[in-house]
């Protein structure tokens, strides 16, 4: 005798997508303290998420103590601790740098790298990013670079 399928409440999936979307739109703001908080809310919806996927409740999976058919699947319950602690953790280390940040500049927000800037402000130009130590000068874009690249495994252009 199979169990019994049941689906989801559909508020248990609003509820989830819910905690994962607003999670996701924090973790792409430039405050480590939203940072954090988009964490804690996607690491909450994806536990909720593996709990709901891991089925009906049932009983405690104890063999003689519960029917094997009317047992509960433990390996979603392993997986939701197991990723409660990682959570813990990361947001513990992120807490961390959240205050560092603030004990060095009086606010939490995440600063563009100049080396960011420099290929950015480079890709805007259409030029390189290093300069070829062979060739000695740099190319004046990246089509021109493209164009003098020869393939030595066969044909290049339709030439041998």
């Amino acid at each position: 005798m199979s169990p019994p399928v049941t689906a989801p409440s559909v508020t248990l999936v609003i509820v989830v997508a819910a905690l994962i979307a607003v999670g996701v739109y924090l973790l792409l703001e430039r405050s480590l303290t939203r940072v954090i908080i988009g964490l804690i809310l996607t690491g909450n919806g994806v536990n909720l998420l593996l709990l709901v996927a891991g089925g009906a409740a049932g009983g405690p999976p104890i063999v003689g103590m519960t029917d094997p058919e009317r047992m509960s699947d433990p390996l979603p319950q392993a997986m939701v601790l197991t990723a409660i602690v990682i959570t813990l953790g990361v947001t513990a280390f992120l807490l961390a740098m959240a205050y560092r940040s603030w004990q060095l500049n009086g606010h939490d927000e995440v600063q563009d790298d100049l080396e960011d800037r420099r290929v950015a402000r480079r890709a805007a130009l259409d030029r390189a990013a290093y300069t070829d130590a062979d060739v000695g000068t740099e190319p004046e874009s990246l089509d021109e670079a493209a164009a003098e690249v020869h393939d030595e495994t066969g044909d290049v252009g339709g030439r041998e």
